[in-house]
């Protein structure tokens, strides 16, 4: 099946959200998907530019590994100040420009209010554009609406499957092959011929 790293955005406590993704992983890993799961509350990632071997740094290159080695990716964060949290960008920045090209990525995120649904998706659909990823079309969008006694209930729970059942689908069908043209930003990474060359 498709090795997937599912990614929690929050420097938080876990809570609801943390829940909901764990319960997705662990079935997402019953039908048979090599499922990897961090939570960036429990890791330690420092900033750009930290050496590696900073203790605040302990845990950075693990997961860059990780998500860079993954045929397929999920970004899952709160709604925070109408976007998706500094914690995940800052992951972001960590990873190689190439680390997210052409590979399968979904999106979760979750509210207090159904307005702002789409805020976290544009944002974070921009920087993954930057990278080149393959994002998967629709997105998940959580309230607490949607948490019975700590519990997410049985629709958003399918929305998740869905989700990963795409991302599968989506990194079984490109099966780690170049999707043109190259983003920008790893053209910009890449040496200049001479002049004249």
């Amino acid at each position: 099946m498709t090795r997937i790293v599912a990614v929690l955005g929050s420097v938080t406590p876990p809570g609801r959200v943390s829940g909901a993704i764990s319960q997705a992983v662990a079935r997402a890993a019953t039908a048979g998907h090599d499922v990897e799961f961090f939570d960036l509350a429990e890791l330690k990632i420092g900033f750009v530019g930290r050496p590696e071997n900073d203790p605040a740094n302990a845990d950075a290159a693990r997961i860059v590994q990780a998500v860079t080695g993954a045929e397929a990716v999920l970004f899952a964060t709160p709604v925070y100040r109408a976007s998706f949290t500094g914690a995940l960008k800052n992951l972001l920045d960590l990873l190689p420009a190439e680390a997210l090209m052409a590979k399968p990525v979904g999106i979760v995120a979750m509210g207090a209010t159904p307005h702002h649904f789409l805020g976290v998706d544009n944002h974070l659909r921009d920087v993954l554009a930057w990278f080149g990823a393959l994002v998967a079309p629709v997105s998940v969008y959580l309230t607490n609406v949607e948490f019975v006694d700590g519990q997410l209930s049985e629709t958003p729970q399918t929305a998740l499957d869905d989700l990963i059942a795409t991302l599968s689908l989506l990194a079984s069908a490109t099966a780690g092959k170049a999707l043109g043209p190259v983003p920008f930003a790893v053209l910009a990474q890449r040496p200049r011929p001479a002049p004249g060359a």
